[in-house]
């Protein structure tokens, strides 16, 4: 597991696909998925902030900050762009932030009303995945979502074996095996239409 700042420094290009995805529209956005209790997922949209040195995210008092609190196994996707159907992903686990001074920076940053019961997190990186598609899911008179250029990268010390979910390495359909992509550097995989 790595801080934004680590994984930005094994994997700049896809670090700032990554930015570019989630800040698309200035502020952040996307869709955080949590653990409940009873082990289920949880989504919710969010609005991540992104720095040089971190990827953070404000939460009220809510289902996914005590989901968080509980369990810090988090997923990050990246909100949908209107005119394409490129996407990241990023997870692993959250953790407060208690740094009084960090903690400031963070709130005027992302403009966090002090009036307003909210706790700060920390995302730290286990895994990361970019999607290009070179044309939209759906365009008139051309079914299927075209060529899907993916991007992945694991944290290094992070389990990518047989215990681990694989990564996808064949054709959308095809009966080849998955294999997992070596952490610490990202890995291109190309998918047919």
């Amino acid at each position: 597991m790595v801080t934004w700042a680590e994984f930005a420094d094994a994997a700049p290009e896809l670090a700032e696909a990554i930015r570019d995805l989630v800040h698309q529209f200035g502020q952040g956005f996307g869709f955080l998925a949590t653990v409940r209790r009873d082990g289920g997922p949880r989504v919710h949209p969010v609005s991540p902030v992104i720095t040089d040195d971190g990827l953070f995210c404000f939460l009220i008092d809510s289902p996914k900050r005590h989901d968080l609190e509980r369990d810090g196994r988090y997923a990050l996707h990246s909100f949908p762009a209107d005119d394409r159907d490129d996407e990241a992903y990023l997870a692993g686990t959250a953790i407060p932030v208690r740094d009084r001074g960090r903690l400031a920076r963070l709130a005027q940053l992302g403009r966090a009303a002090g009036t307003v019961d909210w706790r700060l997190f920390e995302f730290l990186i286990d895994a990361a995945m970019v999607g290009r598609r070179d044309r939209p899911a759906v365009t008139p008179g051309r079914p299927g979502a075209g060529s899907a250029h993916i991007t992945v990268w694991h944290a290094p010390n992070t389990l990518c074996g047989p215990t681990a979910p694989p990564s996808r390495t064949a054709p959308r359909g095809s009966t080849t095996p998955h294999r997992s992509i070596a952490p610490g550097a990202p890995s291109t995989i190309m998918e047919a239409p």
